[in-house]
Formats: structure tokens, sequence, C-alpha cells
């Protein structure tokens, strides 16, 4: 007959289940994503103009960051631009904005409200100023502009700081020796076309859409600032010392006169800004995702292409936020 099972014991059964329960433990940690809950909440991003550089590459970012950071839900506000997000992020009505690096510096010079809490994730790219007139304009230079109808962009924009001092350098008084339009590039393209504006000025990435799309409808050219100009602007004040001398390429806009000629202006760097008060960990996630999307992005937002994680971190005027600063010492290029 066949020998019956020896009983278990309660020892036996004891040790059993405790190695089971090892067991066990081992796959749910390596099958569970288990470590630091992911951020989750809602925040929002100043972007600019709908036409905009800004609102677009908002757009394309809150779509990265809904791979990357599923639990947090972002609001994408617009607004006027540099100088009205800066006011936004400082007051804690908005989180996370774009800001040139000029009217950062400008916030700072004149201690607006919240700007010893204003801190940088990343630099992103550069705006080149753009003086956009109809091809047939007697308009040469940006001195030729007397009494005529300009487009200086809105008030809250970083435009509207550019320009001003663009004109201030050709010795016009912006108040005066034009007449200034208060109008942003979601309106002055048709402005021009209309002939409601001589002129407008616009700063941003190359190519701007806006701009591009208005080449497209009407023979327009771009008014370069010449060596002299641009020299004094750039000695102006301490605050212009964040524009350099630049060149605007000739196939930024292949329906200006046959995207043959180079235009000479100058440009300004772009940060992504927040303030003393925004998540560490939240941070680190969205400069990462900002860094890691830059291909995503710049095949839409061509700009966008020139955001590198070697230069990211100068983000002069502004120090680094804490979790900007940990991705990038936790991360190799």
């Amino acid at each position: 007959m066949p020998r019956a099972l020896p009983r278990p014991t309660r020892r036996r059964a004891l040790q059993g289940s405790a190695v089971l329960a090892v067991v066990c433990g081992l796959l749910l940690w390596w099958l569970l994503p288990f470590g630091e809950s992911a951020p989750s909440g809602r925040l929002t991003f100043s972007t600019g103009v709908k036409t905009g550089v800004y609102q677009r590459y908002g757009e394309l970012l809150k779509g990265a960051l809904a791979r990357d950071l599923p639990g947090v839900d972002i609001d994408l506000r617009t607004s006027e631009g540099s100088q009205q997000n800066l006011a936004r992020v400082a007051a804690g009505e908005a989180d996370y904005t774009i800001a040139t690096a000029d009217a950062v510096a400008t916030y700072q010079r004149d201690a607006r409200p919240g700007a010893d809490r204003l801190r940088a994730c990343a630099r992103l790219y550069d705006d080149y100023v753009q003086l956009v007139v109809p091809e047939g304009s007697p308009v040469k230079t940006p001195a030729d502009l007397h009494g005529m109808k300009v487009g200086v962009g809105q008030p809250g924009s970083g435009v509207r700081l550019i320009a001003e001092r663009v004109l201030r350098a050709a010795k016009l008084d912006p108040a005066k020796d034009v007449e200034p339009v208060s109008a942003g590039i979601d309106t002055m393209p048709d402005l021009l076309k209309g002939g409601r504006l001589d002129a407008f000025f616009w700063s941003g990435g190359l190519p701007t859409s806006a701009v591009q799309t208005l080449s497209e409808r009407l023979p327009i050219r771009l008014v370069p600032l010449g060596d002299k100009l641009v020299d004094q602007l750039l000695e102006t004040s301490s605050v212009t010392r964040y524009y350099r001398s630049a060149v605007i390429p000739a196939d930024a806009y292949p329906h200006m006169l046959g995207g043959s000629v180079q235009v000479q202006t100058v440009a300004v760097t772009n940060l992504l800004v927040t303030t003393t008060d925004a998540d560490p960990e939240l941070t680190e996630r969205i400069t990462r995702t900002v860094i890691n999307s830059r291909d995503r992005i710049g095949h839409e937002v061509h700009p966008a292409q020139l955001v590198d994680f070697r230069t990211a971190i100068y983000t002069d005027p502004l120090p680094l936020h804490e979790g900007a600063r940990r991705y990038y010492s936790s991360t190799k290029p």
C-alpha cells in the first residue's frame, strides 16, 4: 500500500508562508512602479497672443507634458507678451511662462512686485527684432519712420519695450515723432495690409508664422537696423546688454525678395520662468520635458530646435530654480 505523506507541521507551514510572502513582495516590487508618486494637480501657463510663437510653443509643450505628467492639468492663458507674463507669474496668477531676458531685467530694475522671487527653468530660443514694411515703402532705416503710423506692440509685450528702444536709438521720440499703434502680431499684419499701418515692429522666433503668412499675401520686406543703430542700442543701458547683434537669414521668409537678402537686426533670449514657490519635483520634470521634447516641438515651431541642454542653464539675469538645477545636475548631455 502507498505510504501516507507526513502532515506539515505548524513551523514548516509558517516558513512556507514567509517564503511565499517574500517572493510575492519581490514580484510586486518588480512589476509595480513603486517610488515617488508623480505630480498631480493643475497649473497655469501664461503664453502670448493667439498667433504668436509663445502660444504655439505653449500648445505643443502642453501636449508633451500631458504624456510625461498625465496627472497634471495645464491651463494655457493668452497674454500680451513678456511684460504681462512676468507680472502674472510674480503675482501668482500663473505658475510658468516665457519671457525675454530684457523684459526680465527691466522688471528687476524697476523693482516690480515679486521680482526677487522670479526663477528660470531653461534658456529657450532667441527672438529677432523684425521691422516690417510694404515692399514699396520709402522706409530704409528706422529713422525714416518719422511721422508714420507704426505698430509698436501691446503695452504688456516685450515688443513694446524693444520697439521704443529702437526708435529712441534712431533719435525718434516714440510718443511724438511717430504715431504709435498698440497692437499685437495677431492684428498688425491685417492693419498693414489694409493700409492702417505704415510699418510694424515684431520680436519673435524665426520664422514667425504671422509674418510668413503676410509675406504670402502681400509684398513686404524687413528693414535692417544698421550698424550704427545696433551699436548704440547695445550700449544704451544695463538692460540692453541682453541684446546681441544678429542677422535674419535670407531663407527665413522665402517669399520676401525671393529669400535672397539677409537683414541686420538684434536678438534677445527667451527664458522659461517660474518663481521660488513652484514645486521642485514638478519643476524638475517640466524642465526635463522641455529639453527632451525639443525635436518634436521644433518640427512645428522651428525656433524650439535651438533649445540645447548645454546652453539651457545660462539663464541670466535669473538664477535657476532648485528643481531645474536638480535636473541639470542629474543628467548628462
